[in-house]
């Protein structure tokens, strides 16, 4: 039942995938929530961000922005980093994710999703056939419908952790 939101990798920051395993394995696009994903909610891109978004360029990667909010939003972080971007996404529709991969030129089987929310995120990512990577929020302290969400999160990360364990994958800490 909770297969559909469980993510294809579960991992403690963005900024800890392993990124150039990926471009081996033939990964040629990657997608990106912003807030609480990269950065925390509502700042402009940091440091860290622009170096990431550098190096993954450096390896090759097409970048896209994908995310759910306004234009003015989206295109400010961008503004150090210039990567393609989605805003106004509509995640978790397929439009959105589909829209980005036409923009980077990449297609489902060769692109990733990294993001911090299970009924967005990874969700939108699941139903356009794109492998997902779940990452823990960077700031805990978020707007009240994301609070919520993150209540009804919980068991189905339990019910994920539960899979993975049965596989002799370490749990997962936090969240």
């Amino acid at each position: 039942m909770f297969q559909l939101f469980f993510p294809d990798e579960y991992v403690k920051s963005a900024y800890e995938i392993p990124y150039e395993e990926l471009y081996q394995k033939g990964i040629r696009g990657l997608l990106f929530d912003i807030d609480n994903t990269l950065v925390e909610h509502g700042k402009p891109a940091t440091e860290r961000a622009i170096a990431l978004m550098h190096r993954l360029k450096e390896i090759g990667f097409h970048v896209c922005l994908i995310s759910n909010n306004k234009e003015e939003r989206v295109k400010t972080f961008n503004e150090p980093i210039q990567v393609e971007y989605i805003y106004k996404a509509g995640k978790p529709l397929r439009s959105g994710y589909e829209a980005a991969m036409r923009k980077i030129g990449t297609e489902a089987k060769t692109t990733v999703f990294i993001g911090d929310q299970l009924f967005t995120d990874v969700l939108g990512a699941k139903r356009t056939g794109i492998k997902s990577y779940l990452v823990e929020p960077i700031d805990p302290r978020e707007e009240i419908q994301i609070v919520l969400k993150r209540y009804l999160e919980k068991p189905i990360l339990a019910a994920y952790q539960r899979k993975k364990n049965r596989f002799g994958v370490p749990k997962k800490e936090g969240r």
